[in-house]
């Protein structure tokens, strides 16, 4: 039999009862919306876990720890930035340091108008904080002698010296928090520190004083993943910050050892084993692993949860498949024996009705699937709002926004196809018990 003569028979029998197939779709239809739908919103939990800690930091980044804070054989200096390299998966490192000091001042404007009494100084590889994911929200990188990267909130860090005591300071916290836990209507500070041609840096450490005059050319935006001066911090060159070290300790130089590194690697699913073979170097390590793997396992646990619970639907609607073709086997024991006479192949028959099973379980998934892409929008854009500025946000999402469901491309694909093997698998029984009936029993059937 040509495969146009059974596409078309197919098509034939299951238009001939009409009620009976529409009801057997319907089932297929309601067991695939619920898989669908089920586990959109078990991925949404997801992205929508992934995204808040996303704002606590920088998902990739591992910061690697001097064991017993320093003491012992493994130290964190150059010999062991270079191995960091070297291993699969990392994409930038770079070394950080501190300047730690008895009391470290910055000062800007005309006349030392403005004064922060306390601010962290950090030293890194500047050529690498674009690749380490450092997002310059203003400006660019310091590529000179002298030049800084601010934190995004160093400015509220200042006093003004012009303004009476208690009141020369805004305080950032005292704008409104939005529904997300953000703040907006943030007062702005005093002044823009990057339009502050210079700022000097007093540090006094020991008796010794030392002023370095340092030019902000850009802003950082807050990570904490990366360190606190994202925030509120300054941002040097390593060796801006050796030549600061080299005039405090004045003939006392001595090798003073990195406080972390700070390692980058390609994707999420690298962190953990990068981790375990710097830990196996001997080195302690944080990172946002430790927080989203938990997070991460639990998604997943109640993800096929609900998929279970919509798979018990279409386990229901597998059975419906089952029971029409059983009948559509009684109402055709006939037709099957006259098929059988004139020489048609067992295989034929088998396929015949493997092709009508399989047919019903793709039309109630295809279905199921436009449906269930039509819920998942309606129920974004009840959590985002209904308004036509948020339809395609419903659809694709964005950095700002959290969706309740997300069906990805994977997931439809994969419903369909597994209604289509649901299909295949409740018609198989009924199809071999269609080409055992013996050809003279079913001819004589009525």
């Amino acid at each position: 039999m040509r495969p146009n003569d059974l596409f078309r028979m197919c098509v034939q029998n299951l238009l001939r009862r009409k009620s009976r197939t529409f009801l057997t779709v319907l089932g297929v239809f309601i067991g695939c919306c619920s898989i669908v739908i089920m586990v959109s919103l078990g991925i949404g939990m997801k992205e929508s876990q992934e995204k808040t800690l996303a704002k606590m930091g920088d998902l990739t980044i591992i910061t690697v720890n001097a064991p017993q804070s320093g003491r012992g054989k493994n130290k964190l200096d150059e010999a062991l930035v270079k191995r960091l390299r070297t291993i699969s998966g990392v994409e930038a490192v770079t070394p950080k340091q501190s300047l730690e000091a008895e009391t470290i001042n910055l000062v800007t404007g005309t006349g030392r108008r403005y004064l922060a009494d306390w601010v962290s100084v950090v030293g890194v590889d500047t050529d690498e904080m674009e690749r380490l994911g450092y997002q310059i929200t203003e400006g660019r990188t310091a590529k000179k002698d002298g030049e800084v990267v601010v934190g995004q909130y160093l400015a509220y860090n200042f006093k003004d010296n012009m303004r009476p005591e208690g009141r020369n300071m805004v305080d950032r916290w005292s704008g409104d928090w939005d529904e997300n836990g953000n703040l907006t209507n943030v007062p702005p500070p005093y002044f823009d520190p990057l339009k502050e041609k210079k700022m000097t840096l007093e540090i006094e450490n020991d008796g010794k004083k030392v002023t370095i005059p340092i030019v902000p050319v850009g802003m950082t935006k807050e990570d904490y993943s990366k360190g606190s001066e994202t925030s509120d911090g300054v941002i040097l060159s390593l060796s801006d910050l050796r030549k600061i070290l080299d005039k405090l300790q004045g003939n006392k130089k001595k090798a003073v050892p990195y406080n972390s590194v700070l390692v980058k690697v390609s994707a999420i699913d690298q962190v953990e084993p990068v981790e375990k073979e710097i830990k196996a170097m001997g080195y302690n390590t944080d990172s946002m692993e430790s927080i989203r793997k938990p997070m991460e396992q639990e998604a997943r646990q109640k993800q096929m949860m609900l998929g279970g619970l919509g798979a018990i639907s279409l386990f229901v609607a597998a059975l419906g498949i089952t029971n029409t073709m059983i009948m559509s086997i009684s109402e055709r024991t006939r037709e099957i024996g006259i098929m059988k006479s004139l020489g048609c192949y067992v295989t034929d028959i088998r396929v015949m009705f493997l092709s009508e099973a399989g047919a019903i379980g793709f039309i109630g998934g295809l279905i199921g699937c436009v449906v269930s892409a039509i819920a998942s929008v309606v129920i974004n854009l009840a959590s985002l709002g209904f308004s036509p500025e948020n339809i395609l946000p419903a659809i694709v999402g964005g950095e700002e926004v959290s969706r309740v469901s997300v069906i990805p491309p994977w997931l439809l694909l994969f419903a369909v196809v597994f209604s289509v093997f649901i299909g295949l698998g409740s018609g198989y029984y009924p199809a071999n018990k269609a080409v055992r009936i013996p050809a003279l029993e079913a001819i004589k059937s009525e």
